[in-house]
């Protein structure tokens, strides 16, 4: 399914500027900031203003399409990948990544009368590049 379908099958007009943020979210892996879309994107979309940015990304995180991370120092991130994962961040580099988890919330007696609708993993170290480095 092309992603202005995605759009379009969650009652999202697929405009022209809504799509390359959701097309540039997508493809990216570095969990970027709306600030750092915008950069990424004003060059070819001279209209496109920061208010459109932040807009349509509201929009992708209350239409599912995206997450929002809140990382370290109430910094904002963005994440078009809604498969269960966790992040990880580099306290050196500040590189996020995605890594793989599975976790079984229904193992937790605490949570036995609870409706889980998110869970987040955040984890903060040093990445390999930045430890071999070190080393």
């Amino acid at each position: 399914m092309q992603l202005s379908e995605v759009l379009e099958s969650r009652g999202i007009r697929a405009s022209y500027q809504r799509l390359r943020i959701y097309q540039e979210l997508s493809a990216s892996q570095e969990h970027p900031s709306a600030e750092q879309l915008y950069v990424r994107l004003v060059g070819e979309i001279p209209s496109l203003s920061r208010t459109t940015v932040y807009n349509t990304l509201n929009l992708l995180v209350q239409h599912q399409l995206a997450r929002l991370i809140t990382i370290e120092n109430n910094e904002l991130r963005y994440d078009a990948m809604m498969e269960e994962h966790g992040h990880f961040k580099c306290e050196i580099c500040g590189k996020v990544s995605n890594f793989s988890i599975h976790l079984d919330l229904n193992l937790s007696p605490e949570l036995e009368n609870c409706v889980i609708l998110e869970q987040n993993v955040y984890v903060i170290g040093t990445c390999k590049a930045c430890w071999d480095k070190i080393i």
